[in-house]
């Protein structure tokens, strides 16, 4: 990342809180509405570059704390091996960003283009805008919610017995989409395009970066962070502020014993709108 604001917790971040220790505000500014606000980051390292040079034009400062490592699947030839009967599909089905990135590469590496792909569909708007940006012309995506369930509800995905559908994923993760479709009469495969791992990360230097606000993009990213913490730990982060985008991350953070948890909208746009509203908020009460 160009900016020099963006960093990682190995570095002593500026803040104007001061001695008042986390929380306390500047003055709010209008042009610069995050300024003096650290703000944790846990998208994965590859993805937390728009979120976190968005809270920096702002004015906060983004620390990046990663909680899930992506990376490419071992058996490149077993992928390959079962893009190979992708033109034979009715449907495929993209479920995250990570799933376009790591699914379109492996696509592309088979010698076909994203036009000879048979209708695209995924769950939100990040993945629909990188399979934009990967030459996807048209994608079925929800209107409204942005889930497993939104993508459900789409006329498109109503009438589907016979269909032979693709649902390039991670591994593991929710079974309610495939299940589903299954129960409409398609014959379902999943393509396992990328792995997600835990991040090995230092949780002393995220306690002494003493985050104001913490975001957190993911079920099981929240999972991971709440293992890593002790009893204490625990007691001293769950006073913060947490930001989520979906209903499913703020459940959990709920039960897990998070005293301020804010649902946003979808994606970074969301999480950032989120953000502004709060800060301002809070400089006004």
């Amino acid at each position: 990342m160009k900016s020099g604001h963006a960093r990682t917790l190995s570095s002593n971040s500026p803040s104007c809180t001061g001695e008042g220790g986390a929380g306390a505000l500047c003055a709010f500014d209008v042009a610069r509405p995050l300024a003096g606000l650290k703000i944790l980051v846990t998208r994965p390292r590859d993805q937390a570059t728009p979120l976190a040079q968005a809270i920096e034009q702002a004015g906060g400062v983004a620390l990046l704390f990663p909680l899930l490592d992506i990376a490419p699947v071992q058996d490149e030839q077993a992928l390959q091996q079962q893009i190979s009967h992708l033109s034979d599909c009715n449907l495929t089905i993209f479920v995250s960003p990570n799933a376009v990135q790591y699914g379109m590469a492996a696509i592309r590496a088979s010698g076909m283009s994203a036009a000879q792909v048979p209708n695209i569909a995924t769950v939100g708007l990040g993945s629909a805008k990188a399979l934009h940006e990967a030459g996807v012309a048209k994608v079925i995506v929800p209107v409204e919610r942005f889930d497993s369930e939104g993508l459900l509800a789409m006329p498109e995905l109503q009438h589907i017995a016979g269909w032979r559908v693709m649902i390039f994923r991670g591994d593991g993760g929710r079974e309610l989409l495939g299940d589903t479709l299954k129960s409409r009469g398609a014959t379902l495969e999943y393509v396992t395009c990328y792995r997600r791992s835990q991040a090995q990360q230092p949780v002393s230097e995220l306690l002494r970066a003493q985050p104001d606000v913490i975001t957190v993009t993911s079920s099981e990213a929240l999972g991971y962070l709440w293992q890593m913490l002790d009893v204490q730990a625990r007691m001293a982060l769950c006073k913060m502020p947490l930001f989520a985008p979906h209903q499913r991350i703020a459940e959990l953070a709920h039960r897990q014993g998070w005293a301020q948890v804010h649902l946003t909208g979808a994606g970074d746009e969301g999480l950032l709108s989120a953000l502004l509203a709060w800060a301002e908020r809070k400089a006004i009460s």
